[in-house]
């Protein structure tokens, strides 16, 4: 059985979308967001330690955007630490079209909806982060139907998910968190998709195939910058890329980064202190 360490982050002030953004930089298997802190899950055996937390921290200290912290650490053997926060989860309503929802949840859906029947375990994609929401919504915007898509970072697999139900003909999630991995499963089940839908367990780089016509990834800044080669690779010439996990504030370096590799920007959306982009593969 898999141990696994929970560490207690507080601030002053406390800004969870700044926070999270800096900690998603580490190897973290899960973040839970509550009103005044944040508590970070990793496996025992991840070279993530109380230290790099606390350097991280430092840093945001440094830059004027903390001015103190508190932070400690507990283990716990393997468990599913959703169980202790599913019942706060409710029903997202993305837009008019999209909703999702836990099956422990009812809702009386309208004509022409689609529901995204999504149970969390110990993995990222709930629709209540604003960039799991951004994301759907590009897709709703820009999914014309038969798309083959590959969602990298796949989480709860809600995106590839969302992706079939919006008319894409077959997904690929893929995530390196045999958790995610066996949530994603779950999650297809429960929305009837298995015939459409794989999930798989590894890196974007273990995925053979090129040719994807949408390629999504919501992961975070640091990962996207060094994946975005990988990323160029398996979208097909003229295909769309569709990325978040983004601070506008970061919006910049991104741009940068990923048209210098061959992309071209399409379109942003915003909401809060986080961005959603849409890139195009340019033809060679």
């Amino acid at each position: 059985m898999k141990t696994y360490k929970e560490i207690l982050i507080k601030t002053r002030p406390f800004n969870s979308d700044i926070l999270t953004s800096v900690l998603w930089e580490l190897e973290l298997s899960g973040i839970k967001e509550d009103d005044d802190c944040l508590t970070l899950y990793c496996e025992e055996e991840s070279n993530v330690q109380l230290n790099d937390v606390n350097i991280l921290l430092e840093k945001l200290k440094g830059e004027n955007l903390i001015t103190y912290y508190e932070s400690s650490e507990i283990s716990f053997e393997d468990k599913n630490w959703n169980e202790e926060w599913e019942s706060k989860i409710d029903i997202v309503e993305v837009s008019d079209k999209i909703v999702i929802k836990p099956t422990f949840r009812k809702y009386d859906s309208k004509p022409g909806q689609i529901i995204l029947t999504i149970d969390p375990k110990m993995s990222f994609g709930t629709g209540e982060h604003q960039s799991t929401r951004l994301m759907l919504l590009l897709m709703e915007k820009y999914i014309k139907g038969n798309e083959k898509v590959l969602d990298v970072g796949s989480g709860t697999g809600v995106l590839a998910i969302g992706a079939v139900k919006l008319g894409s003909s077959k997904a690929i999630a893929i995530d390196n968190n045999e958790w995610c991995k066996l949530n994603g499963e779950e999650n297809i089940v429960l929305n009837n998709v298995e015939d459409r839908v794989k999930v798989l367990l590894g890196e974007i780089s273990d995925i053979e195939e090129d040719d994807y016509d949408l390629v999504l990834a919501n992961i975070n800044k640091n990962v996207l910058i060094d994946i975005v080669g990988d990323l160029y690779k398996k979208t097909a010439g003229d295909g769309l890329l569709i990325i978040s996990g983004i601070l506008i504030i970061d919006l910049p370096q991104i741009l940068e980064v990923y048209q210098s590799t061959g992309f071209i920007h399409l379109d942003d959306i915003q909401q809060d202190d986080w961005t959603a982009v849409l890139f195009k593969k340019r033809s060679r």
